[in-house]
Order: structure tokens, then C-alpha cells, then sequence
């Protein structure tokens, strides 16, 4: 079975406990996930089958949308609920309108400091088990980009935010910021991701959906193609001679409208329209190069 599954997935699961999970059902081998989400957090997340597993990387690079509870008054070690609190304040003066002055300042090309209790490797080692054992964590900022941050609700001092930002965002790392910027501590107390990529999570279905499908024989129809994850990129329909050449791994001449940048990447078809292959344009040999071959 070769496709993409889009999955809500529970409250309280590992991102490896729904492919675990999605490998029983289907008795299938080959299921990888597309970006981890947290076990406290919900939402989408996009579930590679077969050959689809080959596009992960590229679904990975892709920009994420969550809805975000954000709890002011109160710190904790990891930014999230999961946490020891590590202090407090008291957030009864904070107001909407203060809230709403300070997103700006949050807005395009960030630098953002991952959390401690991240799962980002340092030597090899997830940096939540080093803290965890309680060896001195250093991370570096990495270089965010967040689109937009809208209020959907302010109770006092819990705060709704939809966040459509770039991939390696941390949500909590931007609750624990505004929380520091506003003088009154932040954490994340709840996360629902409602997009990644193309998927969304109005289409999402939960692991007791799929089981469901699987004793109706149904799974077919909730598998969305492999090649939904470049819909960015240009797509290439082949002839028979040069889907030859593809299929045996050599490169290919093939003019499009717009010049392509060096490493640009492209869809490749079959006259008949299968998803032949990811290709990559070699500026050097002025052809495109076979980058993955998916038949």
C-alpha cells in the first residue's frame, strides 16, 4: 500500500506510537511519520505507506499551522504543562489589548531558542534526556519564520492563538517568549496542530477511523497520492523514450516556462500520468537529474 494517511492523532501518543500502531493494522513494514508532535499536543500528522515513505523528507520541509493554549502567571521547566513549575506571577493585569501590542514584535524571520526538553540531538543524544539526567543543555537559536499569530480567545489568564508558522518551530518556546516579554511568565498548556502542509485537520482521520475503514476494506480511499507532497513544485510529463531514461537513473532535457534556479526540484510523470520520480535541476549540465526514482 503506497500513499499518505492524514492522522489526528490522540492526546497523550508518541509520533512512533501512531506508526506502531498503523503497522499492526495494516501488516505493513514500511510507515514513517512526517515531523514529531509532541505527546501533550494533537492534531495533524501525516502518515507515509510504501514508496510514499520517500517523500517524508519533503513534507518534513513543509509549513505548519496550530491552535495554541497559552497559560500566563506560571513557568515551568519544559514550557509546556508537562513541566515543574519554576515560578509564578500574578497575570491579573494583563489585558487583550497588551497581548495584541506584543504579537507584532513575534512576526516574520525569528531567532528562536529551542527548549531545553527538546527533542533536537546534541552529540548524538536528544537534549531532553540530557536535561532530564541533569547534564548542562546548550542550544543554539535556529531561524524561524512565524506568518501569523491571531487571537481566537482571551480568558484571563489562559490565551487561544492560531499560529501559522515555518517547520522547526517550537510553539512552546514562543509561549515561554511572550510570556517573558509581557513581565508575567507564560507555558504551553495545550496544542492542537490543525495543519501540515496540504493536510488539514477538517480532512484528518483518528487511528479508530482507520481501523474502522480497514474492516470495511475501505483504506483506499483516505490514502492521498505520494506526489501531494510537492504540489509546489513544476510538474514534468515524460515521453516513453525519456521515462526510460528516468526509470534506468539518467538525467533528461526538459524546457519549462521559467529558467530553473540550481537544485531546483520538479514532479516527474509517465505519459500516463504516474509519479515517476523527483527530479533536480544541474546547472552545470544544463539537464535535469533523477534525484528519486519511485517506479
Amino acid at each position: 500500500m503506497d500513499g499518505i494517511l492524514n492522522i489526528n492523532k490522540a492526546t497523550g501518543m508518541t509520533s512512533h506510537d501512531v506508526v506502531a500502531r498503523i503497522r499492526k493494522l495494516l501488516h505493513q513494514k514500511r510507515v514513517g511519520h512526517t515531523g514529531t508532535l509532541d505527546p501533550a499536543a494533537n492534531g495533524v500528522l501525516p502518515i507515509c505507506l510504501g514508496q510514499a515513505t520517500r517523500v517524508a523528507e519533503y513534507l518534513s520541509e513543509s509549513g505548519k499551522a496550530y491552535q495554541a493554549e497559552i497559560t500566563f502567571g506560571i513557568v515551568t521547566d519544559t514550557y509546556d504543562a508537562e513541566g515543574q513549575i519554576l515560578r509564578t506571577a500574578d497575570a491579573s493585569a494583563l489585558t487583550r489589548e497588551k497581548i495584541e501590542a506584543a504579537l507584532p514584535d513575534f512576526l516574520g524571520i525569528q531567532q528562536q531558542m529551542p527548549p531545553r526538553y527538546s527533542a533536537i540531538k546534541i552529540k548524538g543524544q536528544p537534549a531532553y534526556k540530557l536535561a532530564r539526567a541533569g547534564t548542562e543543555v546548550e542550544l543554539e537559536a535556529r531561524t524561524v519564520t512565524l506568518h501569523t499569530l491571531q487571537i481566537v480567545a482571551w480568558n484571563t489568564p489562559r490565551l487561544t492563538l492560531a499560529v501559522d508558522c515555518s517547520k522547526g518551530t517550537y510553539i512552546r518556546s514562543l509561549a515561554y517568549d511572550l510570556g517573558e516579554k509581557l513581565g508575567t511568565g507564560a507555558h504551553l498548556s495545550a496544542l492542537t496542530r490543525t495543519r501540515s502542509g496540504p493536510f488539514t485537520l477538517e480532512q484528518s482521520i483518528t487511528l479508530e477511523q482507520l481501523a474502522s475503514a480497514i474492516e470495511e476494506n475501505s483504506v483506499e480511499i483516505l490514502l492521498f497520492p505520494a506526489d501531494i507532497a510537492l504540489q509546489n513544485y513544476p510538474a514534468l510529463y515524460l515521453d516513453e523514450q525519456t521515462t526510460e531514461r528516468v526509470m534506468h537513473g539518467n538525467a533528461f532535457s526538459y524546457q519549462i516556462a521559467t529558467p530553473p534556479s540550481d537544485q531546483a526540484l520538479a514532479r516527474v510523470y509517465t505519459p500516463d500520468g504516474i509519479f515517476l520520480a523527483i527530479a533536480h535541476w544541474d546547472r552545470q549540465q544544463r539537464q535535469w537529474q533523477p534525484k528519486k526514482v519511485l517506479v
